[in-house]
């Protein structure tokens, strides 16, 4: 087949763009014939909240040959990139859609292909976790021009069939991450990050967000003794100050290490090795990338039963759900996966659940929703 990639692709960074590009690669193995097609502009400045959008020369990208063209913000656009897609004439449009911002512009693109061109969309998120008035107007149109879905937790195939009622879809769990480097010794990885291996170190990775709950994670931590240790890291998307504030109350304040910045992929072992067990205090969800990269290092979760995230877990084998988003029972399960001693049983049963989450088993998924079309 003819497949048209429409996303983010290389120069932009992030996990979207790492997930594209696996995706690409994994179809072009089959044998598929691939065009990627990118955003010339993806957000404008002002409503980016990181750092940067593109790659620095820190990061592990794969450099994905893209064709920049659709701006989001300018609909003329719209038209040249659909035109841009149809003159190279894809059996397939594919592309992935993470927040309603993205509705008009891919929207429109899908709507103008002609009747020899089917649309397909792999979903992160159908509602967005921090809502806005534009959800539904925006998700709603963008829904209705594709022919079919791949959906990665129940809970988009929820939200997704709330638009879409009659949709054909595939459901397909987030594929891992696997393309971080190897782990590496837990002392080294401790003596890099300044910590104490002999204390119980916790993970919050990843970018922060209100909806990721770090403020229940500070909360519960401050329940624990002074054997543990909390290492969060990842960008924050917004201001730090209010959870830099509950640190500095913390009674355990020596025993958070902040590394509030974008974390490049050659880091990310580090933080992997060091870590004894990966928090997603998340508040709510879809699925996670974070819980895919715990899944590539083997490294046991605790996380709060909401959305998708107990697709990436099987409680009590793989790691804890926590019932709530709730302190209390955050701080319970955390002192339970250590006074039980489970982190090895754990890391031993990811080995055969993680093979659930392959990039060939997504391409087959997609090969069968276009059979379906």
């Amino acid at each position: 087949m003819k497949i048209a990639c429409l996303s983010t692709f290389y120069p932009f960074r992030g996990g979207i763009a790492q997930f594209n590009a696996n995706m690409y690669r994994v179809l072009e193995q089959q044998g598929h014939e691939l065009k990627a097609f990118t955003f010339s502009r993806q957000y404008p400045d002002f409503l980016f909240p990181g750092q940067t959008q593109y790659v620095t020369e820190a990061d592990v990208a794969d450099p994905i040959e893209s064709i920049p063209c659709l701006d989001t913000i300018n609909p003329i656009s719209y038209l040249t990139t659909a035109k841009k897609i149809k003159e190279w004439q894809p059996d397939i449009l594919l592309m992935k859609y993470w927040m309603s911002f993205f509705g008009p512009s891919q929207g429109t693109v899908a709507k103008l292909m002609g009747p020899n061109t089917k649309v397909i969309t792999v979903l992160d998120n159908v509602i967005p976790h921090e809502k806005r008035f534009i959800d539904t107007p925006f998700t709603s149109y963008f829904m209705k021009q594709n022919d079919g879905f791949v959906v990665m937790s129940k809970q988009v195939e929820k939200d997704m069939l709330h638009f879409q009622p009659n949709a054909i879809y595939n459901y397909h769990p987030h594929p891992l991450y696997d393309h971080f480097p190897a782990p590496i010794d837990r002392e080294k990885a401790c003596q890099e990050l300044g910590l104490d291996p002999n204390k119980k170190t916790i993970l919050f990775f990843g970018f922060i967000r209100n909806y990721k709950g770090l403020d229940l994670m500070i909360d519960a931590f401050n329940q624990l003794d002074d054997s543990y240790e909390l290492v969060i890291a990842g960008e924050s998307y917004g201001d730090f100050s209010a959870y830099q504030s509950q640190i500095d109350n913390s009674p355990l304040k020596a025993n958070i290490k902040t590394h509030v910045r974008y974390i490049d992929d050659h880091e990310v072992p580090i933080f992997f090795s060091a870590a004894n067990v990966c928090l997603l205090p998340y508040k709510s969800a879809t699925q996670s990338g974070i819980s895919t990269i715990a899944l590539h290092y083997e490294l046991p979760m605790i996380a709060t039963d909401v959305g998708g995230l107990g697709e990436y877990i099987l409680d009590g084998e793989t790691g804890f759900m926590v019932e709530k988003p709730e302190v209390n029972l955050i701080a319970e399960k955390i002192k339970q996966y250590f006074t039980e001693d489970r982190e090895q049983d754990f890391r031993e049963n990811h080995k055969k659940f993680k093979e659930n989450f392959s990039w060939t088993s997504l391409a087959k998924s997609i090969e069968d929703l276009v059979g379906k079309l």
